[in-house]
């Protein structure tokens, strides 16, 4: 309610998808061409009009890592200020460990195993890949995987 002109707004909020590709004991995470040196997460998307959060973590996949997803399972949600954002945590399951990054968004990515996620999750290996920071639903994604 704007105290100047007593109109009612209603904020937009845009859904964004957030997704951990997994199959068996291992998990996919990518590399964001904007991303710090050495960060791998979850891979994202804006959801698009009049798609569903399950199309939309097919879609986002397939264009990013060319891979080719079957049931999907939603986590959590976070929101996400940067701009006006509903973040929506998901995990898809993989139908291969074929996958193909773009090469653009994405300019590279992994398997992980959930031994690996705990350990470099607890700073037990020490070389240039990081975690996503617990701030952020891809941590949680990534870590409660990991411990499930």
């Amino acid at each position: 309610l704007c105290r100047s002109c007593g109109a009612e707004h209603f904020p937009r909020t845009d859904p964004v998808v957030i997704m951990l590709p997994v199959l068996g004991d291992q998990c996919l995470v990518g590399r964001n061409a904007r991303f710090v040196n050495g960060l791998y997460s979850a891979f994202a998307g804006f959801v698009e009009p009049g798609e569903s959060m399950e199309d939309a973590v097919r879609r986002e996949l397939q264009e990013e890592a060319g891979i080719q997803i079957g049931a999907i399972r939603y986590h959590a949600s976070q929101p996400w200020p940067f701009p006006s954002s509903l973040m929506l945590g998901c995990y898809a399951q993989a139908l291969s460990h074929d996958f193909r990054i773009d090469g653009n968004e994405i300019v590279d990515a992994r398997w992980l195993t959930k031994e690996e996620v705990r350990r470099r999750l607890a700073n037990q290996i020490e070389d240039a890949i990081t975690m996503p920071a617990s701030i952020a639903i891809a941590h949680h994604l990534i870590k409660d995987w990991s411990q499930s």
